[in-house]
């Protein structure tokens, strides 16, 4: 597994002094590109190629949030490449080599040009050595949406949600998520499944639905009432899975 260290910084951390869920998705967002561009593979040269890994679905679990000042290991590696999609785990561990924290992704691979799908090329596929599947519990990618949903205050979209391919990160709408939810407890469990790429000047309108000791449902919708983004909580004690 591609890995590196870290230390958890206190702009990273919640009130409670813990590592926040959001830059828990940075750390392993950040490790992945870190791989790809030790690789070769990274922005740069998708770019050239016009082509983009576009985030299709999150599940992160999470056993314990590291304090300030933990050194962790960050850790991910690819297990499939199936036509257009990618499939990879992450991992964060502590000094002792107990899991903090482990996730499930999928990724579709696109043409900047066409906006449609591509199968990723031979060398993509000869570099990025696929390994085992983690030991956790996968979740269904598939999210419902609740009915009865209720309407927050409306997101307009800024520069800095934006990356590198100037359209809304998958983190930045997490972040939004977790902005619209007035409390929240300590999230053991995240999805987030990506349906509408978003960009600058767009406005997102967050509607949420909480349902105690079961989940918090939060369906980010665009101008026309297209959901671009479903994200999903399960809070410590939850029985959702």
């Amino acid at each position: 597994m591609y890995s590196y260290k870290s230390r958890i910084r206190y702009s990273e951390l919640d009130e409670s002094g813990h590592l926040r869920l959001e830059s828990l998705l940075d750390y392993f967002q950040d490790c992945s590109t870190f791989q790809s561009e030790d690789l070769g593979l990274g922005v740069n040269c998708l770019k050239e190629r016009h082509l983009v890994w576009v985030m299709s679905f999150w599940q992160i679990v999470v056993e314990r949030y590291p304090n300030l000042g933990e050194t962790v290991t960050i850790g991910t590696a690819p297990y499939d490449l199936k036509g257009f999609l990618g499939f990879r785990n992450f991992l964060m561990t502590d000094e002792k080599g107990n899991r903090l924290a482990c996730a499930n992704t999928i990724w579709s691979l696109l043409n900047t040009q066409t906006g449609m799908p591509v199968k990723a090329p031979k060398d993509m596929r000869e570099k990025y050595i696929l390994e085992p599947k983690l030991d956790m519990e996968y979740a269904s990618r598939k999210i419902q949406i609740p009915e009865n949903m209720e309407q927050q205050e409306k997101v307009p979209i800024r520069p800095r949600h934006l990356d590198t391919n100037y359209h809304v990160n998958n983190g930045q709408f997490v972040k939004i998520a977790i902005d619209s939810l007035k409390s929240s407890g300590r999230i053991k469990q995240l999805r987030a499944e990506y349906k509408k790429q978003v960009v600058l000047g767009d406005v997102l309108t967050p509607y949420t639905m909480i349902e105690k000791g079961i989940k918090t449902t939060v369906a980010l919708k665009d101008g026309t009432e297209k959901v671009c983004c479903i994200v999903e909580f399960q809070e410590e004690g939850d029985q959702i899975k």
